[in-house]
């Protein structure tokens, strides 16, 4: 019985505390971080316990800088992203899964071969088509560079979802009168929800925390969060009151939806991910 409990603890329990620990710690020392003044910041060595908590480097955020206004548009743009990326994904889905065609795997496996390629190979190709569209610097441009990269995995993820739901199911409504996208919309899409939901998470979180379009497809007229936070690190300066709590902000909206969805989130990706 002990040894059991001593393979228990060694085997699973400290390592699931070591990795919770590993990936909670960086964004509680930050979090903690944004409530000390600047002057706790800059001293050496650092206090692990703030002397004092306030929130002067939030109000100046958001007072002094136009992060408010970056945080709008990163809204935007991930909001876009996921109606987007859902409205193609969900019928290509669907297609994919009660269909069969010529070259349906095929297709399939480059929407994972896509994924090995990365965004910097298709950054400049990007860059010039949007440049002679005159595309540059809008939201679209954002909008439809995150859909169109996050595009593949949605799909693959979403057809394993509903290769999960019985076509009987479909056939039964069709018989009942109901048209092709009628079935998908009143009896298919309800039952695939969890899946729908862990796409959706995945398409606005990777939107949200993309940096690389962001970067180099805007900044002016429209510039997401990742790319205002690189404005606090200077050349011979660091703002790291405002960057702590920039980050810290940042992190808020992903993190909420995740903890709002977590269940859901948990059984969508399950469930697309053993099927086909």
């Amino acid at each position: 019985m002990k040894r059991a409990r001593l393979t228990l603890l060694l085997g699973t329990e400290v390592p699931i505390l070591a990795f919770l620990a590993f990936a909670i710690l960086p964004w509680f020392w930050m979090m903690l971080s944004s409530f000390r003044p600047e002057r706790d910041l800059t001293r050496s060595p650092i206090a692990l316990w703030p002397e004092t908590l306030t929130l002067i480097n939030h109000i100046e955020l958001l007072q002094r800088t136009n992060f408010a206004q970056n945080l709008r548009d990163s809204l935007i743009i991930a909001v876009g992203a996921v109606s987007l990326g859902l409205t193609l994904a969900l019928p290509a889905a669907y297609a994919f899964s009660r269909f069969r065609f010529r070259g349906r795997q095929v297709l399939r496996t480059q929407f994972l071969v896509i994924n090995m390629f990365p965004v910097v190979m298709l950054i400049l190709p990007l860059f010039v088509l949007m440049r002679d569209l005159g595309l540059l610097d809008t939201y679209f441009v954002l909008i439809g560079g995150h859909a169109t990269f996050t595009l593949p995995f949605a799909i693959w993820l979403l057809t394993g979802y509903f290769e999960g739901i019985p076509v009987e199911l479909d056939q039964a409504a069709m018989i009942d009168g109901a048209t092709r996208l009628q079935a998908l919309r009143l009896v298919v899409f309800p039952l695939a929800v969890p899946g729908v939901i862990a796409v959706g998470l995945y398409l606005f979180i990777t939107s949200w925390n993309e940096y690389l379009f962001a970067l180099m497809l805007a900044g002016r007229n429209v510039r997401t969060v990742t790319v205002a936070l690189q404005l606090f690190i200077g050349e011979n300066q660091i703002q790291w009151g405002l960057l702590m709590a920039g980050g810290t902000l940042v992190s808020l909206p992903a993190t909420a939806l995740f903890l709002f969805a977590q269940r859901r989130l948990v059984s969508g990706l399950t469930g697309g991910a053993v099927k086909g």
